[in-house]
């Protein structure tokens, strides 16, 4: 029997726990079922209107090079029976200046759907290049030492050091990843002087290395968008950059909150905008998160889980729209798709900042998180894959759906059956099985958020990625931990850092988190990248991986 939806969210574990030593039961063995949320299995479930919606992207972006072919070959054929037929007579003939004037018709005809495609292309978006910020090493910290540190902090009871001891245990974080001191602190360690200190630490450190990096002066940007989710100052992040380096006044600044783990692309996106509405611009994009700020003293294990996987980290990266750039940018932004979930109130609550019952604030983690986190991902990766797949694989994935399609109608005679209906039941209903496509021949490289091991393990499950596919994203996690919405750059310096990076290589960047959202970002490469010398957090260790990585997680790949 094929299984149902349930059971590809769902894996159960019976464990033998004992004979029962007391009660009406004494004597029995007793059991204990723990049920292991997975993702939402991508083979058994593709929704048709989000496929349909990638395509209206294309249609849309693609509208003006669809007319261009056919206005070129229809001029082309004009001008070609023109010339071989009486272009000399008709240019010194004045009394036969007829096929003249159709000529200049054609001719402004052509011009004028020229200038049109190009007034209302898109400005290329280049990454000249960006930054990821290394804390000192005094503030590193193992998982003995964490756990180590809250004992110290005297805010924990054992259950709860415990509690946290295990999810590191399991987390696939490593000895190496850093944490602010103030955490050990018995003091209230969630106020605005910390926060500031923090703030001040990760982001100046990032934009240094970045105005180095790039030679270009901190008054010469004049787009500037900060995000980070929980520490919201008054004044913001983004008024606080432009004090400290003394930015110009006409500069556009945005301050984005609030957005979880996935703002690092909306803060691109939100650059990208700004970029095209203003021409001959440079945008710096700043994210970050504050561990101190969001630390949580209580005892809910749901508000626990942050504690255990946020580490310290900011991303700086520096965006142009000038065509002078072009020569010197690392990369070339080609596609970006966003994705919210949060209509549903399921969604909208899977990651939400509340007090628990001692009023100690947090952000509380719902057991359902990996199944709603699925199916915003399915959502994305559906609606893009039909920007970024070549048309092999979209010839297969459609003959797929049609065959299901009809397979599903020859066994049903019900009116409700539609198609996207058919393609969202199991297989086991047509015998037909959707064709998930390789994305392996749309990108050359994959930074996808390093949230969590599980989050890593069942996203490269479900697309059908090797350990080579996901080394940036596992060394990420084992190194630096999660960084929120920066980590996807870690990722991008570890694959610089290894050399790995070609001109022309594709790179995808996935991101997820709270609201329930889902974004991604194509880069293309527009030279190859060398080794970095310096300004490179990866340098000092990146001899050591994968292996130091691979060595803490439990999945063995078969695809490697």
């Amino acid at each position: 029997m094929a299984p149902t939806g349930e059971q590809h969210l769902l894996s159960t574990e019976i464990v033998n726990n004992g004979i029962e030593l007391s009660g009406p039961d004494a004597g029995s063995l007793t059991f204990s079922v723990r049920v292991r949320r997975r993702l939402p299995d991508f083979v058994q479930s593709v929704k048709l209107k989000y496929v349909k919606l990638g395509y209206h992207y294309l249609i849309n972006h693609g509208i003006y090079l669809a007319i261009v072919p056919v206005v070129v070959l229809v001029f082309g054929a004009e001008v070609g029976r023109f010339i071989k037929e009486e272009l000399w007579r008709t240019l010194w003939d004045s009394a036969s200046g007829y096929d003249l004037v159709s000529a200049l018709a054609f001719s402004c005809v052509f011009i004028f759907t020229l200038t049109v495609y190009f007034l209302s292309r898109a400005r290329s978006i280049y990454l000249i290049d960006f930054t990821c910020f290394k804390p000192d090493d005094d503030l590193k910290a193992t998982k003995d030492e964490f756990i180590e540190m809250a004992r110290k902090s005297g805010k924990f009871d054992e259950a709860s050091l415990e509690f946290q001891k295990k999810i590191l245990e399991s987390s696939g974080i490593g000895d190496e990843t850093y944490v602010p001191k103030s955490i050990m602190s018995p003091e209230k360690t969630a106020t605005m002087k910390e926060g500031r200190a923090e703030a001040s630490v990760v982001i100046f450190g990032a934009l240094d290395e970045l105005f180095a990096k790039t030679r270009i002066h901190p008054k010469d940007v004049g787009i500037l968008v900060v995000n980070c989710s929980i520490f919201n100052p008054t004044p913001s992040l983004s008024a606080m950059i432009i004090n400290h380096y003394k930015m110009r006044g006409n500069v556009l600044s945005f301050n984005l909150g609030g957005m979880g783990c996935s703002a690092g692309i909306i803060a691109v996106d939100l650059a990208r905008d700004m970029l095209q509405a203003n021409t001959n611009s440079v945008a710096v994009v700043v994210s970050t998160e504050m561990v101190a700020y969001n630390w949580y003293p209580g005892r809910d294990r749901s508000m626990l889980i942050p504690n255990c996987f946020f580490r310290m980290g900011c991303s700086a990266v520096m965006l142009s729209n000038r065509r002078r750039d072009n020569s010197r940018a690392k990369y070339k932004l080609e596609h970006l798709v966003r994705t919210h979930k949060g209509a549903h109130d399921a969604s909208f609550r899977s990651v939400y900042q509340e007090e628990d019952e001692q009023r100690f604030k947090g952000l509380k983690v719902t057991k359902d998180i990996v199944e709603i986190g699925g199916e915003a991902i399915k959502t994305n990766i559906t609606t893009m894959s039909p920007l970024v797949l070549p048309v092999s694989e979209q010839i297969l994935f459609f003959t797929t759906l049609i065959k299901k399609y009809i397979s599903g109608n020859s066994k049903s005679e019900t009116s409700t059956s539609t198609l996207e209906k058919s393609w969202n039941n199991a297989p086991s209903s047509s015998g037909t099985k959707p064709y998930i496509p390789d994305y392996k021949l749309a990108f050359e490289h994959f930074c996808i958020h390093a949230s969590s091991k599980t989050a890593v393990n069942e996203l490269q499950r479900n697309l059908g990625l090797s350990n080579k596919n996901m080394e940036a994203s596992i060394a990420t996690l084992h190194r630096f931990g999660n960084t929120s919405s920066s980590s996807i750059w870690y990722e991008l310096a570890y694959l610089e850092a290894k050399g790995q990076v070609k001109k022309g290589d594709r790179v995808w960047q996935l991101t997820f988190g709270s609201g329930f959202k889902c974004n991604s970002a194509v880069w293309k490469a527009v030279r190859r990248i060398k080794t970095p010398s310096d300004h490179n957090p990866w340098l000092d260790c990146v001899e050591r991986y994968p292996m130091a990585a691979h060595s803490q997680f439990s999945q063995v790949n078969p695809l490697t």
